[in-house]
């Protein structure tokens, strides 16, 4: 109860990746360069897709989709951890940690929930290519994200509602570079075990489950092309490859973070580090490198730009 009655703390303090300040500069120089890869990246495949009348279809559909996921998830912590790189105090009020706990966790489920629904995209169009056009409309690939916005917002109202449930009024030193659940709710005054068996349950179910869902519609997959020619099936592979390489580096992160009941923070800011900068900067090399047709659109874009600009002229 004194704990309750002491002051509310109104910031935070990031420890940071490290406090050496060569390696602080080296770090912003690097994951400046990423950061501006993302969003190049993932802007040029929405953009391609928007104005490729070909890719008009679901596959493309959720993929501007994941592009658009990765700008967003990026930018929630990207920004603030290059300023508390050139900065020696690294502070965040209390009011900007939820909102950032919030969006953070919000993107990462919709992602989530994407990348699994991008994985029955490609079973229904795999082992179901005569029903593909019934099942996965157009309106049916809108009612699929708008459902997904709608859980990642749900899965995040919950997490941020458990955190600020908690009294904060004494400890503010946070050892990482962005605030998430885990490390926060370390700072509460009063036991947190359960609370933090809720969020285990809430994060790590909804990685875990959609994880195990993914890899059983990959190995359905996988079994089914055996029946397709040598041509589908080298197609097929390309595609789903692609897609579990995502998954790979998006889902493995996360459920290490959020399933594992031990928390040590070094290793954790290593992880951290590679699903909100790593995962959203290889989405769009993974997608353009193997997918032909994202490279055939590209380069016809730009054609069509050279010449409306020699036109111009």
């Amino acid at each position: 109860m004194d704990a309750l009655n002491q002051t509310r703390v109104t910031q935070f303090v990031f420890l940071g990746l490290t406090d050496n300040w060569i390696l602080e500069i080296l770090f912003f120089m690097a994951f400046s360069v990423m950061y501006m890869l993302t969003l190049l990246g993932n802007i040029l495949i929405m953009v391609t897709i928007v104005f490729t009348p070909r890719l008009h279809i679901p596959m493309y559909f959720f993929l501007s989709n994941l592009s658009f996921i990765d700008i967003c998830h990026s930018s929630v912590t990207v920004p603030k951890m290059l300023e508390g790189l050139l900065l020696e105090r690294k502070t965040i009020s209390f009011d900007n940690c939820i909102a950032q706990l919030f969006f953070l966790h919000l993107f990462a489920c919709a992602e989530i929930f994407l990348l699994t629904v991008m994985a029955y995209d490609r079973y229904v169009a795999i082992c179901a290519p005569l029903h593909y056009a019934n099942v996965m409309d157009m309106r049916v690939c809108v009612q699929l994200v708008f459902g997904l916005w709608l859980g990642g917002t749900v899965h995040s109202l919950v997490q941020t509602f458990l955190t600020i449930r908690l009294p904060f009024c004494g400890p503010n030193i946070i050892d990482s570079y962005f605030c998430d659940v885990p490390p926060v709710i370390k700072l509460a005054c009063t036991d947190t075990y359960l609370t933090g068996m809720l969020i285990v349950s809430n994060s790590g179910t909804i990685s875990l489950f959609c994880f195990l869902a993914l890899v059983t519609s990959y190995m359905v997959i996988l079994v089914s092309l055996r029946k397709q020619s040598a041509e589908g099936r080298k197609k097929a592979l390309s595609t789903c490859s692609a897609h579990f390489m995502v998954v790979a580096f998006f889902f493995g992160p996360c459920i290490f973070l959020y399933t594992h009941p031990d928390t040590n923070f070094s290793s954790d800011k290593v992880v951290s580090v590679f699903y909100t900068m790593v995962t959203p900067v290889l989405n769009p090399l993974i997608y353009t490198l193997r997918n032909e047709e994202v490279k055939s659109a590209m380069k016809h874009l730009r054609q069509r730009h050279v010449f409306s600009m020699k036109s111009c002229t």
